[in-house]
C-alpha cells in the first residue's frame, strides 16, 4: 500500500551544494594531509566560536569522544547514566570497564531525572553522564549541583546538541566536557565525526594526543589512546555545515512549531516539554501517545503511517535497561516506570531542516486519519 504514496523519510542530511564543498575537498587532497590537518583545525576553531567555549577537539565520532573523555578523566567504578538514551552512550562506559548505573528519566523532558540520579549515588560513583535528549538540554544546573555536592565528574552526551542552547548560551561549556556528533542524522552532518568541547585546557591537550593513539610525536606513547582522528573530508563538510547551522536550526524550529500547532488537541497526544531556559535543536521531533486517551497504541500509528509511506522511529525502544547486552547491569529491585512508559509510547515523526511544509501537512493529515479510523 505504501507504494501508492510518495515516500517521506524520517530524516535527511541538509547538505550544501557540492560547488561550495568541491574547492575545499580539492585543496585538502592536494595538501597530502588527510587527517588532523587544516580543515580539522578550521572545524575546531569554528565550533569553539559558535559554542562560546575555549576548547573544541574534533574526533572520529561522538562515541570515540565519549570513550576518550571517560578515560582521560580517570573515571572508575560506577557512572550514573539514563536508560532512555542511544546505545553508544552506555557502550562508551563499558569500553572503559566502567559500571553503568541506570537512572530513570523525567516524565516530560525525557532527560535524566536529578532525583533519580541522587538516589543512586554511592561511594563507588565517579561520574554522571547525562544526555541532551533530541537536542533538549538536560537539567544542567541541577546536575551540576549534584556533581559538585558529591565531588563527581559531569559529562554531557551532546550528540544532538548543535543548534541547542541553555539559559541563553549554546551547549558546550557545561560539566567537564560535552560531546557532539557530526553523523548524517544530525544538524551538522559531516558524514561521520564528533567534537568534544571543554573549558579545561589540560583535557583538550590530552584529547589531541589520545585521538592519535596516545602518541604525542616520536612514538613515545604517554596516554592510552586510540585511532579517533577525523578525516579532512569529513572536516570540510562539518566546517561548512557549521556556517549554515543557525539558519537551518531556525528553519527546523519553524517546522516543529507547525507540527505542534496542527497536532495540538488530539486526544492523548503530547510533546516533549522544552523548559523556558532551553532552546531545543529538535534533532528529532517526538510525540507521546497515551493509548488510553487516544484509543490506540503507538505501534498502530507507526504502522498506519508506514502504510502511507511515511517513516517513523521508536526512539529509544527498547530502553537500555531492557536490551540484552545491558541486562546484567540492572539490579532485580530496580524499576524504571517513567522510562518504560515513555519508551513504550513515544514516536518520532519525519523532520529535517530542508523539509517541505507540504510534507509536514501530509504527516499531520495522516495522523488525523489514523485517529478517525482507530480512535476511541
Amino acid at each position: 500500500m505504501g507504494g501508492k504514496f510518495p515516500h517521506i523519510p524520517l530524516t535527511r542530511p541538509s547538505m550544501p551544494p557540492f560547488s561550495a564543498v568541491a574547492p575545499h575537498l580539492k585543496k585538502a587532497a592536494a595538501s597530502g594531509f588527510l587527517t588532523n590537518a587544516e580543515y580539522v583545525r578550521k572545524l575546531e576553531k569554528r565550533a569553539a566560536e559558535l559554542l562560546l567555549v575555549p576548547h573544541a577537539v574534533a574526533v572520529s565520532s561522538a562515541t570515540s569522544g565519549l570513550m576518550l573523555v571517560c578515560r582521560l578523566l580517570g573515571l572508575t567504578g560506577e557512572v550514573i547514566v539514563p536508560s532512555f538514551t542511544f546505545i553508544a552512550t552506555v557502550q562508551a562506559l563499558l569500553w572503559n570497564n566502567l559500571i553503568p548505573v541506570f537512572c530513570d528519566c523525567a516524565p516530560e523532558t525525557f532527560a535524566a531525572d536529578p532525583a533519580s540520579v541522587e538516589r543512586l549515588i554511592t561511594r563507588r560513583t565517579s561520574a554522571i553522564l547525562a544526555v541532551h535528549v533530541f537536542g533538549n538540554p538536560a537539567g544542567v544546573a541541577a546536575l551540576s549541583r549534584l556533581a559538585k555536592k558529591h565531588r563527581l565528574r559531569l559529562i554531557f552526551d551532546a550528540a544532538h546538541g548543535f543548534g541547542a542552547s541553555y539559559r541563553g548560551k549554546p551547549l558546550g561549556a557545561n560539566g567537564d566536557a560535552e560531546v557532539f556528533s557530526l553523523s548524517p542524522t544530525k544538524l551538522v552532518p559531516a558524514g561521520e565525526g564528533g567534537v568534544v568541547t571543554t573549558c579545561s585546557r589540560d583535557l583538550a591537550d590530552q584529547l589531541k594526543i589520545a585521538r592519535d593513539y596516545g602518541n604525542p610525536g616520536g612514538y613515545n606513547c604517554r596516554i592510552v589512546g586510540l585511532n579517533a582522528r577525523l578525516a579532512e573530508w569529513n572536516a570540510v563538510f562539518g566546517w561548512i555545515a557549521l556556517q549554515r547551522l543557525s539558519r537551518l536550526a531556525e528553519r527546523r524550529r519553524k517546522l516543529v512549531s507547525r507540527y505542534k500547532k496542527k497536532l495540538a488537541g488530539l486526544p492523548g497526544l503530547s510533546f516533549q516539554r522544552i523548559p523556558r531556559t532551553n532552546v531545543s535543536s529538535y534533532k528529532d521531533f517526538s510525540i507521546l501517545l497515551d493509548p488510553r486517551q487516544a484509543g490506540f497504541h503507538r505501534d498502530v500509528l507507526a504502522g498506519f503511517l508506514a502504510e502511507h509511506n511515511i517513516d517513523t522511529r521508536k526512539y529509544f525502544f527498547p530502553p537500555i535497561h531492557r536490551q540484552d547486552a545491558f541486562r546484567a547491569f540492572v539490579k532485580r529491585s530496580q524499576r524504571f516506570p517513567v522510562t518504560d512508559y515513555v519508551a513504550e509510547n513515544i514516536l518520532c515523526l519525519p523532520l529535517y531542516s530542508h523539509q517541505k511544509v507540504a510534507e509536514i501537512d501530509r504527516v499531520v493529515r495522516t495522523v488525523k486519519a489514523c485517529y478517525r479510523r482507530y480512535g476511541g
